[in-house]
């Protein structure tokens, strides 16, 4: 689904970034300008892969051993709680649920929380809970990469919003899609 021309395109939101208390303590972060903004705007689709996924809130801290969420999706690594329960099924379910609102929304851009084990998309911590960080993805990250959503965390806003406004400015009139890229473009020769 392509947003018509002159429509905005959606972007996929960590909850917890527009200040709902949905992380694992319970906590929130405060709501950043930007987002405020895009949410104004009706462009914000909200989302907590972890609580969608099943988890309540508050609840037990987890990490990926080894930071790496595509392993997860993969079914080569688990998620676990620092007291060693297997809480895979509910980052996978929450990927899943985040997918299926890029789907349904026409998402091509996310913004979610960093270094989370279902939102961090540079930086994970390795799994043994002694704050220690890696170059790594969240489960939902994961996901989201390979079905072709661009993914910032909170600390890369203006990238995220220079991404939105390209999508924007190339946004396709609702009927070209199943007529080819070109129908009902105009072109510059």
């Amino acid at each position: 689904m392509t947003p018509p021309v002159g429509a905005k395109h959606k972007v996929l939101v960590s909850r917890c970034l527009l200040g709902h208390r949905v992380r694992y303590d319970g906590g929130a972060q405060e709501r950043l300008a930007p987002l405020a903004a895009w949410e104004a705007e009706g462009r914000v689709v909200p989302v907590c892969p972890e609580v969608e996924g099943g988890l309540p809130t508050p609840r037990l801290r987890a990490e990926i051993p080894g930071g790496q969420g595509s392993r997860v999706l993969d079914g080569e690594e688990r998620v676990l709680t620092h007291e060693g329960a297997d809480v895979t099924g509910p980052y996978l379910e929450g990927a899943r649920i985040c997918l299926e609102l890029t789907a349904r929304y026409g998402i091509r851009v996310a913004v979610l929380k960093a270094r989370s084990p279902s939102c961090g998309n540079r930086e994970a911590y390795d799994g043994t809970f002694t704050g220690t960080r890696v170059t790594g993805e969240g489960v939902a990250a994961a996901a989201l990469r390979r079905a072709g959503v661009r993914v910032f965390n909170e600390d890369e806003l203006d990238a995220a919003g220079a991404a939105l406004a390209a999508l924007d400015a190339d946004a396709e009139p609702p009927d070209a899609g199943s007529a080819g890229p070109d129908v009902g473009r105009e072109r510059s020769v």
